[in-house]
C-alpha cells in the first residue's frame, strides 16, 4: 500500500510538473506576445509623438512668424505716428494745436481741432505724404472763432 501511495505521489508530482511545465510554456507565449504588443504600441506611440512634435514645430513657426510680421507692423506704425507728429509739428499753424495721431496697419487718424478749413486739408496732405502711409482718416474739427 504504501508502494502504491507512493506511485501515485510520483504520478501526481509528474503531473503536476508537467501542468506546470505547459503553463510555462503557455504563458512564455503569453508574454512573448505582450512583448510583441508592447514594442508595437510604442512604436505607435513614437511615430505619433514624432508626427505631434513635427505639427507642433509647424505652428510654433508660423506663429513666430506671424508675431515677427505683427512686431513689424507695430513698429512701423509708430515710426508713421512719430513722422506724422514731426510733420505736423513743422507746419506754422498746425504746430501749435493738440493733434492726436493714431495708426494702425498704416491708416493714419487724425483728432483734434484745426484752426481753419486750409489747415484741416493741409494736415491730410502732410499725413498722406510719409513714407508707409496708406490712408488717412481725417477727424479734425475746424474750431469756430468766438
Amino acid at each position: 500500500m504504501k508502494t502504491q501511495t507512493r506511485h501515485l505521489s510520483l504520478i501526481a508530482a509528474a503531473a503536476a510538473t508537467i501542468a506546470l511545465a505547459a503553463c510555462g510554456q503557455r504563458e512564455d507565449a503569453t508574454v512573448g506576445q505582450q512583448v510583441d504588443n508592447a514594442v508595437n504600441q510604442t512604436q505607435a506611440a513614437g511615430t505619433e509623438l514624432k508626427n505631434d512634435a513635427k505639427d507642433a514645430a509647424r505652428d510654433m513657426q508660423a506663429a513666430g512668424s506671424q508675431a515677427g510680421q505683427a512686431m513689424s507692423e507695430g513698429a512701423s506704425d509708430m515710426a508713421i505716428t512719430a513722422k506724422v507728429n514731426a510733420a505736423l509739428a513743422a507746419d506754422d499753424q498746425l504746430s501749435a494745436l493738440q493733434i492726436n495721431v493714431d495708426t494702425e496697419a498704416g491708416r493714419v487718424a487724425l483728432k483734434g481741432t484745426a484752426p481753419d478749413a486750409d489747415s484741416r486739408d493741409r494736415a491730410t496732405t502732410l499725413a498722406a505724404a510719409v513714407d508707409g502711409v496708406v490712408a488717412v482718416d481725417n477727424r479734425l474739427v475746424v474750431q469756430k472763432n468766438s
